[in-house]
């Protein structure tokens, strides 16, 4: 079993194989005496597939570089996503900067529904069955950060009934099939 740090990090020496998927890649340009100066950000997402994702941002002169930044940062901020089967537990709506992610659970075989950084974050995550919109801001960053805010934030049913310490077949809301695979 890994352990869990602060804020539901996990560490990511424990973790398997990750993989990288690089959202967006920015070049900004700085006007110097010999002409242009360009430099590169990007935004990645790597996860394991099976809960485990983490979101970074990487900066440097050359794009591989920015890359390997990112997935260095993305390893040290990754989290642990609580799945019921195939999708998340409940619906959920989170806003980041201007940002506001919508996700709700879907049934089985409906697959990713959504656009972008959502569906970066999700697939890296390991959710098969989910639907995604972005509203708001259409800012990769922050799309991606409010993604993981989401994730996040989700609960599973057996850590509200414990929060809560009722039974888990006590709490309104919950679907059938989650109960069932309990």
């Amino acid at each position: 079993m890994q352990e869990r740090r602060r804020g539901g990090r996990i560490s990511p020496d424990e973790m398997g194989e990750l993989e990288e998927r690089v959202v967006q890649i920015n070049r900004v340009s700085k006007v110097v005496k010999g002409g242009r100066r360009f430099a590169f950000g990007s935004v990645i997402v790597v996860g394991d597939g099976k809960g485990h994702v983490g979101v970074g941002m990487g900066k440097a002169g050359e794009v591989p570089d920015s890359i390997r930044k990112g997935v260095e940062s993305a390893k040290k901020h990754m989290i642990t996503v609580p799945l019921a089967g195939r999708t998340i537990p409940h619906a959920i709506e989170v806003k980041f900067g201007a940002s506001r992610v919508l996700l709700k659970p879907a049934a089985p075989g409906t697959g990713v529904i959504a656009g972008g950084g959502v569906r970066a974050v999700v697939e890296a995550a390991g959710i098969h069955d989910v639907l995604g919109k972005s509203l708001g801001s259409n800012n990769p960053v922050n799309v991606v950060r409010a993604t993981l805010k989401a994730l996040s934030e989700l609960e599973s049913a057996e850590d509200v009934s414990r929060r809560r310490g009722k039974s888990v077949e006590s709490i309104p809301h919950i679907r059938a099939r989650e109960v069932a695979e309990l």
